[in-house]
């Protein structure tokens, strides 16, 4: 039987990172064992469920590089059936109508009022089963449904025994029935509820594999209670472990804001085959420990079996900007710009530039070689794409900044530097030919002349040619910046202004 997997996030915010995990393992699954990667969105919860969110989790699917085969689905079209399976076991008996009066019952606080139940049943040692309706006859429950009566529907679950299932992470699990209370399938406005409809809906998908995060390991012993009342066959489970901040806490939206969000990354720089590299590390550990692997090599290398128990940590520091995300991730960013083709980068870095105002159409045409060369020099330092139109700004304006720290620095401390800049400019406008190797011959000579060592003038031509302390070499920029260039910059007193 071919695999079939589904990633089903709630439409109720942007991606989170863990889910966007979640639907890359998914993803490298079904890619790996030649399955099928399914897209289910879940809306039920019409309140907070949005079209923008919607998009968001597609588009953020789309920028990882993870498609889905076959249509998307939408949980809530699905809503006839999730009701009419909770009839059908009510019909068998499987399940009966709890006509507690709604005021005595509010269905928003169905977890709360679990968990109370469950305090006193741990205290008082009171039966999960003391539903006054569980027993009731089904003619009488039939008359008070047909006289317009309101109910929610419950599972009955057994008295004795236990569920048990094979997680292929986390091993065999087991869980008493004592443990678990008749779980409301449908609210007494006819609503269904998440554990009913998640199993109706991958049935309906013909869904072989459910991988998903651990916090779901408890719903899923509900989940198998009912696979078994609707006698399907439940798929096999595996649950990934926990990706948590730096204190130990779970990662949340709530609590630690954009820097769990995937459109932060993509809207801060991020190489998409970085990140999703990144994300894949986070839980999974690929065979001989490569950190590095290409979207052939993560499929090739991914398993099932190879995901960890422990919990991920997601480093990142909320009160350093430079650090405001995890140090692997921005390392791993950085390696993927310093060595990718440049032909896969060129593109990323034309839309950088575009939405800064800094692309011109020559780049593509008669100054393409130019450009080619230009972002091969500079992005051996870069750690995002931001960097090319922040750091790499002058290449591309003559309207750039100056650290104030490189201003300080190399410029500022020696008096006598703006007049030899200017004297090294005099020097370099008789260069011939203008390249990397005639500027470094002319540069030394005038240091000579100057009586001045030629790291003064090296730094002081990159504070003033780039607005940086640090670069590709220094020779290299006058050879890509041109004579002209060059020559004005060397000439500007802008830093002493």
């Amino acid at each position: 039987m071919s695999v079939r997997v589904r990633f089903a996030p709630s439409p109720t915010g942007y991606l989170h990172i863990g889910a966007a995990r979640s639907a890359l393992f998914n993803w490298l699954y079904a890619r790996k064992v030649g399955g099928k990667f399914l897209l289910r969105i879940e809306d039920t919860d019409l309140q907070r469920s949005t079209e923008e969110s919607t998009r968001s989790i597609i588009e953020g699917l789309e920028w990882l590089g993870l498609d889905y085969d076959e249509d998307l689905v939408f949980q809530s079209a699905n809503a006839p059936q999730h009701r009419g399976a909770a009839n059908r076991l009510v019909e068998e008996g499987k399940a009966y109508r709890d006509f507690t009066p709604k005021e005595q019952y509010d269905d928003e606080d169905v977890k709360q009022g679990i968990a109370e139940r469950a305090r006193v049943q741990a205290t008082e040692g009171l039966d999960q089963r003391s539903n006054p309706y569980r027993d009731l006859p089904k003619e009488e429950s039939d008359r008070r449904a047909a006289a317009g009566e309101p109910f929610a529907i419950r599972l009955k679950v057994a008295n004795e025994g236990q569920t048990r299932f094979d997680d292929i992470v986390y091993g065999a699990q087991e869980r008493s029935y004592a443990e678990i209370e008749d779980l409301v399938l449908l609210r007494s406005d006819g609503h269904p509820l998440y554990n009913l409809s998640v199993v109706i809906d991958d049935i309906l998908m013909g869904i072989t594999h459910v991988i998903r995060g651990q916090d779901h390991l408890t719903n899923t012993h509900k989940q198998v209670l009912l696979y078994e009342a609707l006698g399907a066959k439940a798929p096999q489970f595996a649950h990934l472990p926990l990706i948590l901040a730096p204190d130990k806490s779970k990662l949340s939206k709530r609590k630690h804001g954009e820097v769990v969000s995937l459109t932060t990354y993509r809207d801060r720089g991020f190489v998409p085959a970085a990140f999703r590299n990144f994300l894949a590390l986070l839980g999974w550990s690929p065979p001989e420990g490569k950190e590095i692997l290409s979207e052939e090599e993560l499929i090739e290398c991914f398993s099932l079996e190879g995901i960890g128990r422990a919990n991920a940590i997601f480093n990142f520091h909320e009160n350093d900007a430079s650090r405001w995300t995890d140090d692997k991730a921005l390392w791993m960013n950085a390696e993927y710009i310093r060595t990718m083709p440049l032909d896969e980068l060129l593109p990323m870095v034309k839309t950088e530039l575009r939405a800064n105002k800094l692309w011109r159409e020559e780049y593509d045409d008669e100054d393409s070689a130019w450009f080619r060369k230009t972002i091969d020099l500079i992005r051996q330092r870069f750690f995002t794409l931001k960097d090319f139109s922040s750091q790499g700004r002058a290449y591309f304006s003559d309207d750039f900044d100056f650290e104030e720290a490189v201003v300080n620095k190399n410029l500022r401390k020696e008096p006598r530097l703006r007049e030899l800049l200017s004297g090294l400019a005099n020097k370099l406008e008789e260069v011939e030919p203008f390249n990397a190797e005639t500027t470094k011959a002319a540069l030394r000579a005038f240091a000579d002349e100057a009586g001045v060592q030629p790291g003064l003038l090296i730094n002081g031509s990159r504070a003033m040619l780039t607005g940086q302390g640090v670069g590709p070499s220094m020779f290299e920029i006058f050879e890509l910046l041109g004579r002209d260039r060059s020559v004005q910059r060397l000439r500007s007193g802008l830093p002493w202004f």
